[in-house]
């Protein structure tokens, strides 16, 4: 097994990084991965990383939800009745904040249930999505073809919307990819990324447990000064940042399964997540995941 090193920061590119976890794999493989910071401007990523043509094996999980809608037991369970209101939740932020109703593209689209709904609210929608399965099964929910990875298959300035719903953490090509979404939208286009946020305080209480890690699918590990920086590397904006407050229950009982006999149960993991919206309350946002709402240029005044 060969794994890449990167050897500058893909945000500041300087080359100075510090340890600052190793983290299992609990889902597929149980090795151990080193997560690095960057001396300079403290992004954090997984560093050495399976390449490009070894990381499908580390998604190779029946459990993995979001490539698989038929995943049984109690934590995917969970996950689906809270995919349930938050596609709804979705959309309904999705039409505020695109300036039209027209065409959006899901770059990293799973099983497409956000695409279903986003297509019976009139979107025109196109997804990309590399697992064969999961792509099976967006096509078929749609009932039109979704494509594989290649962004070159659209022309420039070709959507209104670009969503990555957690996505941007698996992309090994960072920097590329966000030029190419970029290029395809529209002048006054809206790129709407979800992330993982590693200033959480659920991030700082599980530590090396914290599911949000998700080693090493979970390329970078982003906050929002990072983030910050890395949009504006591609000459982007961010406009608004929004709360995504029921990832930290779901992470909580990710993280509270990753502590094994010592695991608390649905009460421990409710105060958790509570603990953590109310600690993001009080310090600046910090919730769990954050929506980086973002675009090309500043909207008029």
């Amino acid at each position: 097994m060969s794994y890449e090193r990167l050897e500058s920061c893909p945000v500041c590119c300087k080359a100075e990084f510090r340890n600052k976890l190793v983290v299992e794999d609990r889902t597929v493989s149980h090795e151990s991965f080193a997560i690095v910071q960057c001396a300079n401007c403290a992004f954090q990523f997984t560093n050495p990383r399976p390449g490009p043509a070894e990381i499908g094996r580390y998604y190779e999980s029946d459990d993995y939800v979001s490539h698989n809608s038929g995943a049984a037991g109690l934590v995917n369970q969970a996950y689906k009745v809270a995919r349930f209101f938050t596609v709804r939740r979705k959309v309904s932020l999705l039409n505020k904040l695109a300036p039209r109703c027209g065409q959006l593209l899901d770059y990293g689209c799973g099983t497409g249930h956000f695409l279903a709904a986003a297509q019976a609210a009139n979107w025109q929608v196109a997804g990309l999505e590399p697992s064969a399965r999961a792509r099976e099964e967006a096509s078929s929910r749609l009932g039109q073809p979704v494509g594989q990875e290649s962004l070159a298959s659209f022309a420039p300035g070709s959507f209104d919307a670009i969503t990555l719903w957690h996505v941007l953490e698996h992309v090994h090509l960072l920097n590329e990819t966000l030029a190419q979404l970029t290029a395809l939208l529209k002048p006054d286009g809206v790129l709407l990324i979800a992330v993982p946020n590693v200033e959480s305080l659920d991030a700082q209480h599980y530590r090396e447990l914290w599911a949000a890690y998700d080693v090493p699918r979970h390329l970078y590990h982003f906050a929002p000064k990072t983030m910050a920086q890395l949009l504006k590397k591609h000459k982007l904006t961010i406009r608004q940042t929004l709360p995504m407050p029921l990832d930290a229950y779901y992470v909580s009982m990710l993280s509270e399964k990753h502590k094994a006999e010592r695991a608390g149960g649905l009460l421990t993991v409710l105060k958790a997540g509570y603990k953590s919206n109310h600690y993001a309350e009080q310090h600046e946002g910090q919730y769990s995941s954050l929506l980086y709402v973002a675009g090309r240029r500043t909207p008029a005044a």
